[in-house]
């Protein structure tokens, strides 16, 4: 098997972002500045290695933060690809296909009859519906009085759903709506690279 240079140094420019001579429009050509890296548990590796170089290269071990991701709308076990149109809601989706993906799509911890489900609950750690409410419901309230209900057998599936299509709508559409008032020059300021303002 042939493997390209360019996949072998992939994982090297994945690590550069580590540290800070990486940006010397930004840090005036510091190598002392500490950096924090938001990452989710695939990326790790990366960092990892960036962590264990550091010191032979006399910058600054990066530090970490893991991120809990979204699983795909078929659960925790199958994969979200944007190849795969029903794995996910996309910020370019549309009312209409939200409320489709999610009600044909997210896998239920629900129960096969109605009667099962108001006996013996939902499963709340493998439904999509309410994994999902967990990043998007921010009354923890409210989201706890979701996951008794539906737990109790007292919510069905269906209503779990029509809660989060109905949040997920509000965030997509709301996205969509800012995103068309971005303009080429407000893009164009964001991209520009600058020195930023900073006290080191």
């Amino acid at each position: 098997m042939r493997v390209s240079r360019l996949g072998l140094l992939f994982p090297y420019n994945q690590a550069v972002p580590s540290f800070s001579s990486a940006f010397p429009q930004i840090f005036k050509g510091k190598t002392d500045v500490p950096c924090l890296i938001p990452c989710g548990i695939d990326q790790d590796l990366y960092f990892r290695m960036a962590r264990d170089v550091a010191p032979e290269m006399e910058f600054l071990k990066p530090s970490l933060v893991h991120s809990k991701l979204l699983p795909a709308l078929q659960g925790a076990t199958a994969k979200m690809s944007a190849s795969d149109p029903n794995s996910s809601i996309f910020l370019k989706d549309t009312g209409k296909q939200i409320k489709e993906k999610i009600n044909k799509y997210a896998y239920s911890g629900g129960r096969d009859t109605v009667e099962e489900h108001q006996e013996k609950g939902g499963d709340c750690s493998v439904d999509i519906a309410f994994q999902y409410l967990t990043y998007f419901e921010e009354n923890d309230e409210e989201l706890e009085k979701i996951r008794q209900d539906y737990s109790s057998g007292a919510m069905l599936s269906g209503k779990i759903k029509k809660i989060l299509i109905e949040k997920l709508t509000r965030v997509v559409l709301d996205h969509q709506t800012r995103k068309k008032s971005i303009t080429e020059d407000i893009v164009r300021g964001f991209m520009t690279p600058r020195q930023l303002v900073i006290d080191f």
